[in-house]
């Protein structure tokens, strides 16, 4: 079984800064793209940034150069530097990748349980 496990989350004031961090465990052969994902209460689950195992990355517009995605491939680990942050990026935080597993032919997409962001003063 493969877990993807966050850390990192918490309170902080407007303008704060939190590292996010998400680690991949279990019966892993390899590791393809890892990301993160954001939902506030109410609303839908939302892209946020996105790495693949080069180092490519995306990110949503409402992130605005305020947020960095990395990742430590040699760990399965990928993290999400906030800096600047909004009341507005609160939510919970889901990470989630690409995984090949041991047994299994086809990679498959597997998240985490989700990690709380309160953004407020």
């Amino acid at each position: 079984q493969v877990r993807l496990v966050e850390s990192g989350g918490g309170l902080v004031q407007p303008g704060g800064s939190l590292r996010l961090s998400c680690v991949a465990s279990g019966r892993i052969l390899a590791v393809f793209g890892m990301g993160w994902y954001r939902q506030a209460p109410g609303e839908q689950r939302e892209f946020v940034a996105d790495i693949s195992r080069d180092g490519d990355t995306k990110y949503a517009d409402s992130i605005q150069d305020r947020f960095t995605i990395s990742r430590d491939n040699a760990e399965n680990t990928v993290y999400l530097q906030m800096n600047n942050l909004k009341p507005e990026d609160t939510a919970v935080y889901y990470c989630k990748s690409l995984v090949r597993e041991v047994g299994r032919f086809d990679p498959r997409t597997r998240w985490g349980q989700g990690i709380q962001v309160t953004v407020s003063s």
